[in-house]
């Protein structure tokens, strides 16, 4: 008949047991038998109450998605050739979302003969950083991607978070990236294996 190293709900070790004797064990105590090391010779199994273990985890993974910090990227399009009224309403969208603790993808899109001066693109990116310095900073300087040119602007760590964290609709011209969320990581968890929970109940004889 296999054996296990069971260990008791407090931590302490019981001893070198017989699977039924475990499993009477924990009957007696009106909690679980799950196995927390297969690999292990023998397999350690500990007393739980499985249910309870199962609802802590949830909670714990609950928490830990609610905590996650949600990383919003928007993005603004502008022309080299950019009026000084279009510039500043653009500028003021990426100063907005800034203060939103979004990261701004600014995008310079060249046409024809545009594509023979990319110093003007590169130089408009370069004086729209240097105007929103003050609450935001460059991530990626200005690339060439094809007939494009993008830079991408993160807030300072001195921006403060806003109350909400999930921006309204808003009319405005500009395009918006899809919300980047990374995802919540499961905590750490003490079954490390598959385990399998018996409550009482009759187990099956390898």
């Amino acid at each position: 008949m296999p054996k296990v190293r069971l260990v008791d709900s407090d931590g302490s070790q019981v001893g070198i047991k017989t699977r039924d004797e475990a499993l009477e064990y924990a009957f007696s105590k009106n909690l679980d038998l799950v196995e927390v090391a297969a690999n292990a010779d023998p397999p350690v199994c500990r007393i739980m109450d499985y249910g309870k273990y199962k609802y802590e985890q949830e909670q714990k993974a609950k928490t830990a998605r609610k905590h996650q910090v949600s990383i919003n990227v928007k993005e603004i399009k502008l022309r080299p050739k950019i009026g000084v009224h279009d510039y500043e309403t653009k500028k003021g969208h990426v100063v907005r979302f800034l203060k939103q603790r979004a990261k701004v993808k600014v995008t310079i899109m060249f046409r024809g003969r545009e594509q023979s001066h990319p110093e003007r693109g590169r130089d408009l990116l370069m004086r729209l950083a240097e105007d929103v310095k003050e609450i935001g900073q460059i991530e990626s300087p200005p690339l060439q991607d094809g007939r494009n040119m993008v830079m991408v602007l993160g807030p300072n760590k001195s921006v403060a978070q806003p109350a909400q964290t999930q921006d309204q609709p808003e009319a405005v011209a500009e395009h918006e990236a899809a919300s980047e969320e990374a995802p919540a990581r499961e905590p750490e968890t003490e079954v490390q294996a598959e385990v399998g929970a018996a409550q009482g109940a009759q187990a099956k004889n390898e």
